[in-house]
Formats: structure tokens, C-alpha cells, sequence
């Protein structure tokens, strides 16, 4: 297969030439002595600017053109766009392409952050659905096909769907329905896919949105495949999104000078799952099989197994391996802490009661065990020098009361935390992990929010709220009366 990007930049690297263009390192001639220790010198030959030979992101060109048509061939798209600035600046170019000042969007409650930002970007208004909830691991599944058919016999004007599928956990949404019924009305879908860039590479994965008919799709081909952290995907296909529009959008929140060891790391990720995908994810399936029927074995321990199909959870990524640390008088967010700092095994994703842990082809059998000994040595810490979970039962719902967008342009003011039920919230309060918002710059405080706030606050110290002036949860920006 053709690496046009990567050949580029080999050749481009290698030949011998005056630098006289940044960055100031200059193929790592002038780089620290503690970053040529730390990474070896050979990288920093290849940190080169969009050079002649490269050709340009927007539009594309030359061999960027070509590594992006590949692309787009392999992953089933129209058109595929590099992303530098991670599935984040993908999510806001789609709704930045697809929803302006005042325009309704549909959206799933447990909507990452960046689709939050893009509100305030576009000026649009979230109407939000809560997603079907397993309260006995307090993790939310997907939106319905029946809830989005309701929302939109309220909101017949809105002017795009978006949903999250997988969600972290590897819960899947039923995109075919979903498709066809945002299309009756003429409305793109979007779907986040942040994390099933490897769907549609294996028989036993979860199929790709793109063959669903899903309008826009971003992967993160960092998270399960192998590009470099930050490198990531858009799609484009059919003819309800604007390509010039979403371009447009792409540019003005890219960088405009990407990192081509990224954007390099993305063609070569694409060309090595083309090519070797069916093998690479047979042995990634037997290693998280291996996982799950060991764990299978430890008492005080619950895997993650929803039946499939269900509302909310019509698939599920068998890459994925969560479980339930609740019976051993531990949250998700102590376990993870003991693990990482005592026993060598480090989670991608714990919440109030569960540990999620992603298992790629870069894993090995030897890292398998090493979580199998992990969790079984988890029993040994007692309960009580650990927090004792609490029962969120889901997020609150949400209570928009102005735009996200005039909410960030409003004068301000702050507030001790208890005397801000009934005003609007001014900033963003996510606790991350995961990375879902539960209040937006707009939304009228209730006491149910504060008071999920205040409980996840105590869950750990692993847990850090993002997104607010004080962390610490003790004072709020709110709209000035």
C-alpha cells in the first residue's frame, strides 16, 4: 500500500539542504540536550513545516491531497479531512458547519465537552435527551430512536442530530433508524466516534457509521489504532453537509502550522489497519477475550456484559473491558488510584463505580496478566481506607435557560456555590474524567446539579472538575443579574 505523506516527509528529511524556515530547532540541530535524552535525535529530523513537497491541509494538495483520498477509500467516506487538533476540533467544525446563530441542534446528554464549546462557537441551541441509563454500573448507553422521533416532533426546525456511539465503554447506538429518521426530515447526522476508529477492520467489531449512513463521522485514530496522540479523522458523505462550509470551519480551528509527525503518523496508521487490520484485531479480540474470562473468575468483581441488543445499546466494542469495583467497598476513582500507583496497571476511564480498560494491538498477553494479578490483589485493600461509593443514578438533566453562546458574552459574576441554585451558570463545570459536562454556560442551576457536583467532588482525587474558575467547587461564575 501507498504512504504518500510519510514517504514525503522521509525523503523531505533526508535530503541534505540549508534550513532556513522553522521551527527554530532546525531538524533538531538547535533542540534541548534534555529532549535529544529523552526521545533521541532522529525525530526531530522529521518536525517539518508544510514544506512544497507536502502540499497544503486546506485545500488539499499535492501528496496531503492523496494521503487524504486514501484514506477515505479505506474508512468508507467521501471525503476524509486530517485533524491535528484532535476529534475536538473535528466535533466543533461539524456543528460549526452545520448549525448557526439560533438553529436547534439535537444532542445526547453525555455530549463531550468540545461539543459544548462548539455551541458557544456557533451560536446554536442544544436540545438535549437524555441517553437510557444502566444504574446498576451508572453508566449512561446511547439515545433512543423513539426519543429523538419525539424531540423532533417538538423541534421540527432543528437543523442537525448528533449522537455519541461508541460511548467510552463501547456502547453502540442503533445508527441505521437513527439515520433514516434524521434524512425523513432532511437533517445530517453526526456521530462522535471518537472511539471506534477500528470499526469495520474485523467480522466480530462493531461495523463503521459510515456504512450506517451517518452524514459526518470523527475518529480518533490515536485511541485505537496507531497514530500519534492528537491525530485524528472527519468524514464527509452524502450531500447534506456542505463540503466547502465544513472545510472552512476545519480551518479556522486547525492550526495553521500542524505538526506533520501528526498528520504523517495518520497515513501510516491508516495504511497499516488496511492492510493488516483482520490480523491485528484478531489478536487484540483474543487478548481482551483472555482478560474478561479471567476476571470472570474474581469474586466482588462485575463485567460490563449488557445484552444485545437493548435501548440504548444495540452493540458493543468487544475491545473494551469494563468492570464494577462497587462490591468491593472501593469507587472506581480509589481503585484506579491503587492500581496506578501501587500495582502497575493504569485504566483509560474510572467513574463512581467502574474502571474501563482498552485493549489495543499494542497490548500484550504480558499486560493482561499483569491486570488480572492487579485486580485480583484489589481485594486485599479494605474498605475502609478507601471512599465508599455514592449513588449518582445518572446526571441531572439539563436546564437551559439562554444560548451557551450569550451566556460567554454576558457580564459575570460570582457567587459562593450555595447561594447559586436559580441563577445561570456563566462557565462550563465538567468533571472529567469522563468529560461530560453537567453544567453549561446558560443553564439555570437546580440543587440536583450542585448536588451530583458535590458528590462526584468527593469520589476521589483522581477526579478534577474542568472547565470552572475555582476548582474547588466552593464559588461559581453566574450571569449578573
Amino acid at each position: 500500500m501507498n504512504t504518500p505523506l510519510v514517504d514525503a516527509l522521509k525523503n523531505c528529511a533526508n535530503n541534505p539542504h540549508a534550513t532556513f524556515y522553522v521551527p527554530g530547532h532546525k531538524q533538531g540541530k538547535g533542540i534541548s540536550e534534555q529532549l535529544s535524552a529523552l526521545f533521541g535525535e532522529t525525530v526531530f529530523r522529521y518536525d517539518l513545516p508544510e514544506l512544497p513537497e507536502f502540499g497544503g491541509l486546506f485545500p488539499p494538495e499535492g501528496v496531503m491531497k492523496t494521503a487524504q483520498e486514501l484514506a477515505a477509500q479505506a474508512f468508507g467516506a467521501e471525503k476524509t479531512w486530517f485533524l491535528a487538533n484532535g476529534s475536538t476540533s473535528g466535533v466543533m467544525a461539524a456543528i460549526l458547519a452545520t448549525c448557526g446563530e439560533g438553529d436547534k441542534i439535537i444532542l445526547p446528554r453525555n455530549v463531550h465537552q468540545s461539543a459544548i464549546a462548539a455551541l458557544i462557537f456557533s451560536g446554536a441551541i442544544p436540545i438535549f435527551i437524555n441517553p437510557i441509563y444502566d444504574l446498576n454500573f451508572d453508566l449512561p448507553y446511547t439515545i433512543t430512536v423513539e426519543a429523538v422521533k419525539q424531540t423532533l416532533s417538538q423541534h421540527q426546525d432543528a437543523k442537525a442530530i448528533f449522537i455519541v456511539s461508541p460511548t467510552y465503554q463501547g456502547v453502540c447506538a442503533d445508527i441505521p433508524p437513527l439515520a433514516t429518521l434524521a434524512h425523513s426530515y432532511n437533517l445530517p447526522l453526526i456521530v462522535d466516534a471518537a472511539h471506534g476508529a477500528h470499526f469495520g477492520f474485523h467480522p466480530q467489531l462493531p461495523v463503521s457509521p459510515l456504512t450506517q449512513g451517518a452524514d459526518i463521522v470523527i475518529q480518533s485514530l490515536h485511541k485505537t489504532l496507531g497514530a500519534l496522540t492528537q491525530a485524528s479523522l472527519l468524514h464527509l458523505q452524502d450531500k447534506r453537509v456542505n463540503p466547502s462550509r465544513l472545510s472552512t470551519a476545519l480551518q479556522c480551528l486547525q492550526s495553521s502550522s500542524p505538526s506533520h509527525l501528526l498528520l504523517a503518523s495518520l497515513d501510516a496508521a491508516r495504511e497499516q489497519v488496511e492492510t493488516q487490520g483482520k490480523h491485528l484485531f484478531d489478536y487484540t479480540l483474543d487478548l481482551a477475550s483472555r482478560g474478561k474470562a479471567e476476571i470472570e473468575k474474581i469474586s466482588d468483581l462485575s463485567l460490563f456484559n449488557p445484552s444485545l441488543p437493548q435501548a440504548g445499546c444495540y452493540d458493543l466494542d468487544a475491545t473494551r473491558i469494563t468492570i464494577n469495583v462497587e462490591q468491593l467497598g472501593l469507587t472506581g476513582f480509589a481503585a484506579d488510584e491503587i492500581l496506578h500507583n501501587e500495582l502497575g496497571v493504569t485504566a483509560e476511564l474510572p467513574t463512581a463505580k467502574t474502571l474501563t480498560f482498552v485493549v489495543t494491538f499494542g497490548n500484550t498477553v504480558a499486560d493482561i496478566e499483569a491486570l488480572i494479578t492487579g485486580l485480583t490483589q484489589l481485594r486485599q485493600y479494605q474498605p475502609e481506607t478507601s471512599l465508599v461509593p455514592l449513588k449518582l443514578s445518572g446526571l441531572p438533566p439539563l436546564a437551559e435557560c439562554i444560548s451557551p453562546r450569550k451566556a460567554f458574552f454576558q457580564e459575570k459574576t460570582v457567587l459562593p456555590l450555595a447561594d447559586t441554585v436559580g441563577k445561570i451558570s456563566a462557565e462550563l463545570v465538567c468533571p472529567y474524567p469522563p468529560g461530560i459536562p453537567v453544567l453549561i454556560p446558560g443553564e439555570r442551576i437546580t440543587i440536583e446539579a450542585l448536588n451530583y457536583l458535590q458528590q462526584v467532588f468527593q469520589l476521589g482525587r483522581n477526579i478534577t472538575i474542568t472547565g470552572c474558575s475555582d476548582v474547588t467547587l466552593k464559588q461559581l461564575q453566574v450571569i449578573a443579574s
